[in-house]
């Protein structure tokens, strides 16, 4: 069995244990997934006067094929969405910052340039938290590796912390954690789950047909959501941290 075919197994946090984190800063592969997997983390340590921060690695402009919203403004309307999200939680509209990568084209690990200017914004963080490394997305893959090697070349390596995303469709499978793997542990959010549902909707784009010339253009379902529409929120950290 893995982690995430019976999450409420494994303990349950008050949001006091969410202050030791100290500054953290959220990788989010695009702009949404900052609100699904770690939503609740983040209105928690605003709330506290801890500044968390949210880095967003891709534009997200693959998600549709559409002549109203070509790439240039998907990118921007997503970049608007995230800004709104983490509003929605209670952080400053400084507290995103957006690398631009190419969605489904994220530089690997060798890309100096690349890591430098994740780094930039991961140093000085206690903790990073970033998706899991198996997450089932190129895109979430690719910013573990580029997070991973940002982060080793910081003087001071901060706590690492992973979040599932598209992995939890995937909870019976080898993709997922396993116990061996990873420590994991709930968080409990229901006095901010409000707020985190907020940060959802904000990314109307992706929760709604909006773009509605683009019939198979992507869309969050609810069964997806309902991953992530819970008064509690899985972390995992890893064995190799």
């Amino acid at each position: 069995m893995t982690v995430l075919e019976d999450p409420e197994r494994w303990p349950l946090h008050t949001a006091e244990v969410a202050l030791v984190l100290g500054r953290t800063v959220v990788v989010a592969p695009h702009p949404d997934d900052e609100s699904l997997g770690c939503g609740g983390l983040l209105a928690i340590l605003s709330d506290a006067g801890l500044d968390p921060r949210v880095v967003v690695v891709t534009d997200g402009s693959r998600s549709h094929t559409s002549a109203s919203y070509p790439p240039e403004r998907l990118a921007a309307l997503r970049e608007d969405e995230a800004r709104a999200a983490v509003a929605a939680l209670g952080l400053g509209s400084d507290a995103v910052s957006f690398l631009r990568h190419p969605d489904c084209d994220v530089p690997g690990p060798d890309d100096g340039a690349s890591v430098a200017g994740l780094a930039d914004v991961l140093g000085g963080a206690d903790t990073v938290v970033v998706p899991w490394r198996r997450d089932p997305h190129c895109d979430h893959e690719d910013a573990w590796a580029l997070a991973r090697a940002a982060v080793a070349g910081l003087d001071a390596p901060p706590r690492w912390i992973e979040y599932a995303v598209w992995a939890w469709e995937h909870a019976a499978t080898a993709l997922a954690p396993r116990a061996v793997e990873v420590c994991p542990w709930r968080l409990d959010i229901g006095a901010v789950l409000g707020r985190k549902r907020a940060a959802v909707a904000a990314h109307v784009s992706q929760t709604t047909r909006l773009i509605g010339d683009d019939p198979d253009g992507f869309v969050l379902e609810g069964r997806v959501l309902a991953h992530f529409d819970r008064d509690w929120e899985l972390y995992l950290d890893p064995a190799d941290a």
